[in-house]
């Protein structure tokens, strides 16, 4: 894997997260059928990018890992 798929898979997940809604991993990882390994990368490449908002929400003793995308308005 590059850098250059790295930001392509990226780019999937981040139009992915441009439609106002938040989204759990297994979702995301079905969506853009990404494998673990290419999915984690392009997460990381946007929150490197501080792209996109981590949120944990703890029900039923599971913790459950919310993903959205980070919109600034100037």
């Amino acid at each position: 894997m590059d850098a250059h798929t790295i930001g392509v898979n990226a780019g999937v997940i981040w139009r992915l997260l441009d439609n106002n809604r938040r989204w759990e991993y297994s979702e995301l990882k079905a969506a853009s059928g990404l494998s673990d390994r290419d999915l984690n990368a392009a997460i990381g490449w946007l929150a490197r990018e501080d792209k996109i908002q981590f949120e944990v929400d703890k029900k039923d003793d599971k913790e459950y890992l919310f993903l959205e995308l980070n919109v600034y308005i100037p």
